[in-house]
């Protein structure tokens, strides 16, 4: 690897430009993105997603925006940062990761490096992505180019934690080539890095990071939804739990985003695919999934009781849209599983989210997200505990009638009529 390498971030949301950024404080960084909207934004200063501003894009001077192909042909290693999400089948979806690995192996060149950050099954970087550099370059693996496999840590909404303070998992196609990656890596990242023995393992950690997470959460929100049903609050026993010195302290919730609901699918595609039924992922999978139908299903039936059976135009205000507090990332939200069963109850129901763009919404659910609110409601779900709405009265909301449902156990419990 030269020591003034040129690099490629293919893919600029939420893990990729912060990444380019960076790395452009060190090295010449081209980012590169297929939307041309998104391209014409971050030349500006303009980040949508609201993770950078203006002012540390602009001064980056060693990084170049494009949306052209033929713009990223001189660099010498690319790093892709796409999406991966899931289809309507819960099965991984590898369309945004084939089609980067696609452009990505038109321009590769002899001595170039090919580093996937996205989130995949053990195995995938070698089995799915290195044929399609191979083919489209006409080049050999691990002869002519090389790949490496570094999962992003990248933790939306987080401004407490920037990317370089986050440790980093690096792994290469060859030992050498991997020690030259996690040196890059290294060169920028002040929490250090790990070098994993192969570029397998590195995959594999990323999964299971969020899939530990993901069956914690679903144990807690089982414990939630049982404990509903003794009448008992959970915040109360999981606080008399943890004064026991190895108590974990995972909170129930709602479980959306990109990460943490989709990453054990696809470990869970990989273990099927080898003869292996998942039981423990896959149950907390189902768990987590229901958690939104629970807290409209709860309001409804604590609105039924209070106003004797006569539901139909009541009025309920949803605070809060993305997946997670003090981000605007909308990705596999469980709000809008709240929003359908309340719909469906036939509720007038209203959406207030400050931090998410409600054109996004509209394009991507199909559902209007209000700009303003009214403090008269018969109920309000807290469903994001973003810090907008810590200035919100909630008191007010409580003289006025409205049953209040904190989905986050944020509020004065006092103030509240049910809580996970």
């Amino acid at each position: 690897m030269s020591s003034s390498p040129h690099i490629a971030v293919v893919g600029l949301g939420y893990v990729g430009l912060p990444l380019a950024l960076v790395f452009a404080g060190k090295y010449r960084v081209t980012g590169y993105d297929i939307n041309s909207v998104r391209i014409a934004e971050l030349q500006q200063g303009i980040d949508s997603t609201h993770e950078v501003d203006r002012q540390t894009i602009q001064g980056a001077v060693q990084l170049q925006f494009t949306s052209q192909l033929a713009d990223i042909a001189a660099c010498t290693i690319y790093i892709v940062t796409v999406p991966t999400p899931l289809n309507q089948q819960k099965e991984p979806d590898l369309h945004f990761l084939l089609q980067a690995s696609q452009q990505v192996g038109s321009v590769l060149k002899r001595g170039d490096i090919v580093i996937y950050e996205s989130t995949v099954y053990p195995g995938c970087t070698e089995e799915d992505c290195v044929p399609v550099l191979a083919q489209q370059s006409g080049l050999r693996y691990n002869v002519d180019f090389f790949c490496g496999y570094s999962p992003e840590r990248i933790n939306p909404g987080d401004k407490q934690r920037p990317i370089t303070s986050i440790r980093k998992v690096t792994s290469g196609s060859t030992r050498s080539v991997a020690k030259s990656i996690d040196d890059l890596y290294a060169s920028v990242i002040t929490a250090g890095t790990y070098l994993a023995p192969s570029m397998k393992v590195a995959e594999a950690a990323k999964a299971i990071e969020n899939a530990q997470r993901d069956v914690n959460i679903s144990f807690m929100n089982e414990l939630s939804l049982i404990f509903d049903r003794m009448g008992i609050d959970t915040q109360e026993v999981l606080k008399a739990a943890a004064t026991k010195w190895n108590f974990l302290p995972f909170q129930p919730g709602l479980v959306g985003g990109h990460c943490i609901g989709v990453d054990p699918h696809y470990l869970a595609h990989k273990a099927m695919q080898l003869g292996y039924q998942p039981k423990v992922i896959l149950s907390g999978r189902e768990v987590n999934d229901g958690m939104g139908v629970f807290v409209a299903e709860k309001t409804i039936a604590l609105l039924a009781a209070r106003k004797k059976g006569h539901l139909q135009g009541s009025k309920v205000l949803i605070l809060g849209f993305a997946f997670k507090e003090n981000c605007s990332d909308t990705r596999n939200t469980k709000v809008v599983d709240i929003y359908h069963t309340l719909q469906n109850a036939g509720m007038q129901v209203t959406i207030y989210d400050p931090c998410v763009s409600s054109e996004a919404v509209a394009q991507e659910y199909g559902i209007h997200l209000s700009d303003t609110f009214s403090y008269q409601q018969d109920a309000v779900i807290l469903a994001v505990a973003h810090q907008a709405f810590q200035q919100l009265d909630f008191p007010v909301f409580r003289k006025n009638g409205a049953l209040i449902f904190d989905a986050k156990s944020v509020l004065d419990r006092a103030l509240v009529d049910a809580r996970l």
